[in-house]
């Protein structure tokens, strides 16, 4: 298929196919739900802090600019940014490792992966249209979503998958950008969000070179000093402004005047990537960030509630069906595994509805 394509026929209108794409996931009710799931802090602990909604759009501003600097796609880019965790569960990523291991337990050895769930819903739980299901997506967005970071090679993506996404290339060089804009968007945010929060400081990330960079540059360059109530502004903006500099400035030259899949081979080097420098202390700053922050007791505390929540809605569904709606309760009957069916729903729940019915249950 070509990038542009879609699996059923659409009829023309003011907008080009990934403009479609963009507004078709936006008007979702998956996407809509993003507001009320946890990105780091749980949604009900503070108005103030990311949700998976806010993430997902500011992956997308991201994507939009490092797209439209090399010359790309901004409305492809856009769109698999805003529908790239259109599959998180609720309760981040606790939610939905504690889906995975339910998921494993009761035999289903590919378990659940947010990413594939994503896949999921816009191309078969989001129902929109008469004559299909999903929302009948371009191409090169499927392509996006399915194939969001590397390696593409999944136990989840079956052969037939592979064979007509062909994961022995890789995608798109836009949705390489939002790979790369997710993980710059979720770093900053988690820092902004974590000293916010009082759970981390700039004394635990500054022994880190890129952190002491951006420190430097807020206090020399703006000459703001660290206990000014906008010093945290002005260092997660700088944080952001560099790396996507480094983007644009390590790229290299590729011809390209539409979008492209297939192109290069998955064994092969990316034409798009931060410098080895800045990648090392990515990768150096993730473990700071990984043993002070996403480590810490009070986010522990609140992870293990929503693991639990999970599993207890989980263990409720399978045993009393009639808890189910009815669309889903049909599905069963059709013969879809209840063990899948149940976690649909409990990843396409929000934080607070999984929390209210937890306590409607009885627990």
């Amino acid at each position: 298929m070509q990038p542009q394509e879609r699996f059923y026929p659409v009829t023309p209108d003011f907008r080009d196919a990934f403009g479609r794409d963009r507004d078709r996931i936006i008007h979702s009710s998956y996407f809509r739900r993003l507001e009320y799931k946890t990105q780091v802090f749980i949604n009900h602990s503070g108005d103030y802090f990311r949700t998976r909604l806010t993430h997902s759009l500011e992956v997308s501003q991201i994507a939009r600019t490092l797209a439209k600097n090399l010359g790309l796609d901004e409305n492809l880019a856009e769109a698999i940014a805003l529908a790239h965790d259109l599959g998180h569960t609720p309760f981040g990523h606790a939610g939905g490792d504690e889906l995975d291991k339910i998921m494993r337990h009761y035999g289903f050895h590919h378990g659940f992966d947010h990413n594939f769930q994503s896949f999921r819903v816009v191309t078969k739980l989001e129902k929109r249209y008469k004559d299909f299901e999903g929302l009948n997506l371009s191409f090169a967005t499927l392509e996006g979503v399915l194939k969001h970071s590397y390696p593409y090679e999944k136990s989840f993506i079956n052969s037939n998958l592979q064979n007509f996404f062909r994961v022995e290339f890789h995608p798109s060089l836009e949705a390489i950008l939002v790979d790369l804009s997710d993980e710059i968007a979720y770093i900053s945010a988690d820092i902004d969000d974590g000293i916010k929060y009082g759970l981390i400081g700039f004394e635990d990330l500054k022994e880190n070179a890129l952190v002491a960079r951006a420190l430097e540059f807020v206090e020399r360059e703006e000459g703001i000093v660290r206990h000014d109530s906008i010093f945290r502004h002005r260092f997660t903006s700088r944080l952001i402004t560099m790396l996507v500099y480094d983007i644009l400035d390590n790229h290299k030259p590729f011809a390209q005047d539409s979008v492209q899949c297939f192109t290069t081979l998955a064994k092969e080097s990316l034409p798009i990537s931060h410098t080895t420098t800045i990648e090392q202390e990515i990768k150096a700053l993730k473990k700071i960030l990984l043993k002070c922050l996403y480590r810490h007791q009070e986010i522990y505390k609140k992870m293990f509630m929503g693991k639990r929540c999970v599993r207890k809605l989980y263990d409720c569904f399978n045993n009393e069906t009639n808890l189910l709606p009815k669309d889903l309760q049909a599905r069963i009957s059709n013969g879809e595994k209840i063990h899948r069916v149940c976690a649909d729903y409990i990843a396409s729940m929000t934080d607070r509805y999984a929390i209210a019915l937890y306590h409607e249950l009885g627990f």
